[in-house]
């Protein structure tokens, strides 16, 4: 058994943010999939559904924590259903990728998300990551406002096709070579184009969110 989690703040106010991003991707898994509806969870600090993705059993959720406290929720479910965070799969805004990429990775550090912080407070750093760009603000002043905004109407073409290709090749995820997962993402929602000449992919530390 595997878990996906999307990361995000609950609440109708928070629901068309940058920083949502993961729990978007979440709701299209278990539209996709047809995952039995999400269940809150009070004592998990969660909703979730359980089913199968491709051949493989999976709990989706949705932490009902802030972003900050993402790890109390995460850590909570592993202890309940007794997996290993090497089997949990977490998906979330990034601001050090450009609009539109993503990139999979194990392990590692925070770069400043605090979801990510979190998680390796409660459950340790072996976890994969789904990290999705949103692109940076360009002023790290502005970061917060930034992810706490809801994406630009230019935004939603390609949020669309990101949400929906992950959610698409999700199964992929379950197998050995992750780049195939994301050469295929990629393919189906190609990122926008620049609107001038910047890189926003450097691995640099994000501010904390």
């Amino acid at each position: 058994m595997y878990v996906f989690a999307g990361l995000g703040n609950p609440g109708a106010q928070y629901a068309k943010n940058r920083h949502n991003i993961g729990y978007l991707v979440a709701d299209e898994i278990s539209r996709r999939y047809g995952l039995e509806g999400f269940r809150s969870r009070s004592r998990l600090s969660a909703d979730t559904a359980e089913g199968r993705v491709g051949d493989a059993r999976i709990v989706l959720l949705k932490p009902t924590t802030f972003m900050n406290e993402s790890g109390r929720a995460l850590g909570a479910v592993l202890r309940y259903f007794k997996i290993e965070p090497a089997e949990l799969f977490v998906f979330y805004d990034e601001l050090d990728l450009a609009p539109g990429k993503l990139r999979v990775k194990f392990g590692g550090g925070s770069a400043g998300h605090n979801g990510i912080k979190s998680l390796r407070a409660h459950i340790g750093a072996d976890f994969w990551r789904v990290r999705m760009g949103i692109g940076h603000p360009g002023d790290k002043d502005q970061v917060s406002d930034y992810v706490l905004s809801d994406f630009s109407k230019a935004d939603g073409a390609w949020v669309a096709k990101l949400v929906n290709a992950t959610a698409q090749l999700a199964p992929l995820l379950l197998d050995n070579d992750k780049n195939d997962f994301m050469t295929r993402v990629a393919l189906l929602a190609p990122p926008p184009r620049p609107v001038q000449d910047e890189t926003n992919e450097k691995e640099e530390p994000q501010d904390g969110i």
